[in-house]
């Protein structure tokens, strides 16, 4: 028999990599809000992640006929929310603040989960759970304010916009439900399954909200890059990372995958220093502080322990 103790740890592994992924699409998604809206952003992203999971769906029809009426609610949160709904208020923000900002404000995503977890799913924290939860979270924050006080990268100006700020944190409370609503409809679904589902049906909704919002362009200002830049959108930072995600999140508490969503922050921090940053002002020297690089050895560290207490909160067989 296999051991689940094994596989166990490697599930915050793999939703950590899967979360790092997410945030490779921020250089592309700054550029494509220069000239389209969010709602046509994100459903093109995902009618690109549709000609993977349509097929899929397909071939895993006898799965979903064994959802029940409350996994089939969760999987419409999922999608409406935490796929459309979460990347259209996450993207906005983008208009009203600097992405650092929209990407800092994700960090109260997991105590969102971590109640949820324990309502919904009835997770039961292991006894060095908050220890290490809490040291991965001091690590999320030095990546973050380096010198211990809030502030940006020199030349980024902080714009503390509500409109933004709201829509920023409107997408951590939708994603961080859908962490929980996942692991929910894992335990009847195949991960393979529920990725699909999440992608058709929010590319259906989105569909139906550009419409009645006017918001899809003229399909002539739509340029050569902007689709390669919604494709590279749509398979790096959407259905591969989702896959991962999904998978890694079958043997992980949602308590325990919402901290390994920390690496999302992590990476975008990484990306919007050498890239977003840099391309502001073509020429400067950008790079990371010293305090962000022991940040980032404390949230490794934490991680690692935090797989070893889902190792032992895991049966021993599979």
């Amino acid at each position: 028999m296999v051991s689940s103790r094994s596989i166990a740890a490697w599930g915050p592994g793999l939703v950590f990599l899967a979360a790092v992924l997410w945030a490779t699409d921020a250089p592309f998604r700054a550029h494509l809000t220069e000239g389209l809206s969010s709602n046509f952003i994100v459903f093109a992203e995902h009618f690109f992640d549709c000609l993977i999971a349509v097929p899929i769906l397909i071939w895993n029809w006898s799965d979903i006929k064994k959802l029940s009426r409350r996994e089939w609610l969760a999987v419409g949160v999922i999608a409406i929310g935490g796929s459309a709904l979460a990347s259209v208020a996450f993207t906005q923000a983008f208009h009203y603040v600097n992405p650092s900002v929209a990407i800092l404000l994700q960090k109260v995503q997991p105590l969102i989960a971590i109640v949820l977890a324990g309502v919904f799913l009835g997770e039961r924290m292991h006894k060095n759970f908050w220890v290490w939860a809490s040291v991965a979270i001091a690590g999320a924050y030095l990546i973050s304010f380096p010198q211990l006080v809030p502030q940006l990268y020199a030349g980024e100006a902080f714009n503390p916009n509500m409109t933004g700020v709201l829509l920023a944190l409107t997408a951590a409370v939708l994603w961080g439900a859908s962490t929980v609503l996942g692991k929910f409809v894992l335990r009847t679904a195949a991960f393979q399954t529920l990725t699909a589902l999440r992608f058709v049906l929010a590319f259906v909704f989105l569909g139906f909200l550009n419409v009645i919002e006017h918001t899809f362009p003229v399909w002539g200002n739509v340029t050569a890059v902007d689709w390669l830049f919604l494709a590279v959108i749509a398979l790096a930072s959407g259905v591969f990372s989702l896959f991962l995600y999904y998978y890694g999140l079958q043997f992980t508490k949602a308590s325990i995958a919402t901290i390994a969503e920390l690496g999302f922050p992590l990476a975008a921090v990484v990306i919007n220093a050498y890239f977003i940053a840099g391309m502001a002002q073509a020429g400067t020297s950008f790079g990371l502080y010293a305090g962000q690089w022991v940040g980032t050895m404390i949230l490794l560290l934490a991680l690692y322990m935090l797989s070893r207490v889902n190792t032992e909160d895991s049966p021993k067989t599979l």
